[in-house]
């Protein structure tokens, strides 16, 4: 049912501009918005008074890991990590082998919940389970949609677990973008051979999609492809076309060179900053000096928050990167641009937030960046339209029972976190 939102300020997320105004949304994924003087009769919709409050467009994640929802709270690793390679090797990698289909579906239903209720009406998410790769796209796709929140997936091919399941990440990958809108997605250089990372390639190619996947999150994964290929990482996968697709992401870009920087500029591929992430593995802090401005905002997993995420990119690049208020806002909104430009679907202007903002002083066009970085909430959300409609409702989801959700996610956690001692 379409979204009537009534006596708001829509706040235009590209020019900024303020306007009273009432706003019919249209369902679906291609829907639009109309704004108007007068309030529509004789029509199907939800209507919610939006007197003294700001709307404009919801949010969207670049890079998401919806698969470590389940990992909040658990017990410390058999050996505390030294470094990044033993992070993954003893905490992420024994949790995504133990992963079954109801560990993640519940991982993605907990994600999309937590992504509605910060105005994150989609995700560009990347996957790994490799013993339960088949099907699993599909299960995290009907997570998603359950909720009301627009998804591009991708599963995590890699040579680590051997190159049988390396074989079914290609299968399930080509199974799933061969009926909808993805990505191919790859781990890391190091845990991708040859073979595996030319399959991959002509996937896309042949799909018409493009590549997403970690480069140069730690230091080591270039030093693994000058030791075992002689080249840096970004030469490997220029050669490999990972940067011919416009559609490509790759997530962290830490540990370039001057040479690598520009090579990855000169291309038409996108890079995803996910400062809380980094800051967290202490793998370094992102510098955008000579990358293009196809530069776009994601959490890597550590929550489903935006809003904090632009904040963290913004306080922490103040040393070290070329980012200002204006920066951080273009990063913000840049998936969008992304998604737009490669004809993906689902994050259309008929995603909306209805943020109950009442500031202590004036709010406006002319000063919007520093309400942005220095004012805006999730607190403030009070509801959220994805594709037209109404999925949270002064700040509950309703779409799907939370409470029942919850607590399933509960018991799949805590088996998942024994089989995880049991390896």
């Amino acid at each position: 049912m379409a979204v009537l939102l009534t006596n708001g300020t829509y706040i235009d997320a590209a020019t900024l501009s303020f306007t009273k105004t009432h706003i019919l949304a249209g369902e679906g994924a291609e829907g639009g918005i109309s704004l108007l003087n007068e309030i529509p009769v004789n029509h199907n919709y939800t209507e919610l008074d939006c007197s003294g409050r700001y709307i404009t467009q919801a949010f969207a994640n670049a890079h998401h890991h919806a698969y470590s929802a389940l990992a909040r709270g658990m017990g410390a690793p058999k050996k505390a990590p030294a470094d990044f390679s033993e992070i993954l090797r003893y905490i992420w990698w024994p949790l995504d082998k133990a992963l079954d289909q109801e560990m993640i579906r519940y991982s993605a239903l907990v994600t999309a919940i937590a992504c509605a209720k910060n105005g994150v009406t989609f995700v560009i998410d990347h996957h790994a389970s490799p013993n339960a790769v088949d099907g699993c796209l599909e299960i995290i796709e009907e997570a998603f949609e359950s909720v009301g929140v627009g998804h591009l997936l991708c599963y995590e091919i890699s040579d680590r677990d051997g190159m049988g399941i390396a074989r079914k990440g290609l299968l399930e990958t080509e199974k799933y973008l061969s009926r909808r809108q993805g990505l191919v997605g790859l781990h890391a250089s190091f845990t991708v051979g040859d073979k595996t990372l030319k399959q991959a390639v002509e996937l896309a190619r042949q799909l018409n999609s493009g590549i997403h996947m970690h480069v140069a999150e730690d230091l080591s994964d270039e030093n693994h492809c000058l030791e075992n290929y002689h080249t840096w990482v970004i030469d490997r996968l220029a050669a490999a076309g990972v940067l011919d697709f416009p559609k490509t992401i790759l997530a962290h870009c830490l540990h370039l060179d001057e040479y690598e920087r520009r090579q990855l500029s000169g291309s038409p591929a996108w890079v995803v900053q996910n400062m809380e992430s980094n800051l967290n593995n202490s793998v370094g802090l992102f510098d955008s000096k000579g990358l293009s401005d196809r530069i776009m905002l994601g959490t890597d997993g550590m929550h489903s928050d935006m809003l904090r995420s632009a904040k963290a990119a913004y306080f922490s690049g103040h040393n070290h990167d070329n980012i200002d208020y204006a920066e951080t806002y273009r990063r913000f909104r840049n998936v969008g641009n992304y998604l737009n430009e490669n004809g993906f679907t689902g994050y259309g202007e008929n995603n909306l937030v209805v943020l109950n903002y009442d500031s202590p002083t004036p709010f406006s066009k002319e000063n919007f960046y520093g309400h942005f970085l220095f004012g805006l909430e999730t607190r403030h959300l009070q509801h959220v339209i994805a594709q037209g409609k109404l999925v949270v409702r002064n700040g509950r989801v309703i779409t799907v029972d939370e409470g029942e959700i919850l607590e399933e996610a509960r018991r799949q956690a805590t088996m998942l976190w024994k089989k995880m001692k049991r390896k």
